[in-house]
């Protein structure tokens, strides 16, 4: 069954972010996304945050932007959370905005390459190993976590260009794919996910999300027009009711998505109730 899920957008201020969290427990909603995104809300302070108030939800970061972090410290953080909070943290990470990245001082010539080293180094400190590694970016010098979790956590690459998500096939566990993608993109990824899980031998299950911009209400039209920009695959967003929404969901999920993210426009002024919308009104027409 697809798994569905919906984000609590950084646009939104913080203090909304316990309410959010707690409807989505109350309701059954699968998954609960955040971002990272400059420069608003923290994605690991954000999680921590929402965990910590719910016991079932699962929360995902969409993404940790490569850059700003060392890697040592992106795995003490995540093998923090996964040992508190087992099998309910989904962890991805991508090489960010390079816009923003510029902005903080970070910007690196070859974000790929970054985004490799990182993905690497990140999944052999969680799975416990010590490490070792002169790259050209990423530098560790017999660096071990004393606290890895007690089983490796997936971790997910976020990427959107044919390099990016061949490079996620090869090194990560799953697949981001933002809400620019439509059905076709969604295919395209699948067949660029292979050649890379090709290229590395891997046999193990890769998992792919789309996120999905969904917007319901009197002015839904409007509002997705206005959040759409030239990136936008033709058919990517849905702007409609539950019955239209959950057949956008549909189309993404046969086109090979394991899991969609809904996620409404920034400027929606309760997000507690788009969380509740997804949970109660579109989760029972989705497959």
């Amino acid at each position: 069954m697809t798994v569905l899920g919906a984000v609590f957008r950084p646009q939104n201020p913080p203090e909304l972010l316990r309410e959010a969290a707690r409807v989505a427990e109350a309701t059954g909603l699968e998954e609960l996304w955040l971002w990272e995104d400059c420069f608003l809300e923290s994605g690991i302070a954000a999680a921590a945050a929402a965990l910590a108030w719910t016991e079932r939800l699962r929360v995902g970061i969409g993404l940790l932007p490569v850059p700003l972090r060392n890697v040592a410290l992106t795995a003490m953080e995540a093998a923090t959370l996964h040992r508190l909070f087992p099998d309910r943290l989904i962890l991805g990470v991508g090489h960010g905005v390079q816009s923003w990245m510029a902005q903080v001082g970070a910007h690196v010539e070859s974000p790929v390459t970054l985004l490799s080293e990182h993905l690497a180094a990140l999944r052999a400190l969680l799975s416990g190993e010590q490490v070792t590694v002169s790259g050209r970016y990423v530098r560790l010098d017999a660096v071990a976590l004393d606290w890895p979790p007690e089983t490796p956590p997936k971790v997910y690459a976020g990427a959107r260009g044919p390099r990016s998500i061949r490079l996620s096939g090869e090194h990560a566990d799953g697949t981001l794919l933002d809400s620019i993608a439509d059905a076709d993109a969604v295919r395209a990824a699948r067949t660029l996910i292979e050649e890379g899980r090709a290229a590395s031998g891997r046999t193990d299950r890769h998992h792919v999300v789309a996120n999905l911009l969904a917007v319901t209400g009197s002015d839904a039209e409007a509002r997705l027009a206005a959040e759409r920009t030239p990136e936008h695959a033709p058919g990517a967003g849905v702007a409609g009711d539950a019955h239209a929404i959950a057949a956008a969901v549909t189309m993404l999920a046969e086109a090979g998505a394991d899991t969609v993210v809904l996620q409404t426009t920034a400027d929606d002024p309760d997000p507690a109730a788009y969380l509740r919308f997804v949970a109660e009104e579109v989760r029972p027409l989705v497959s």
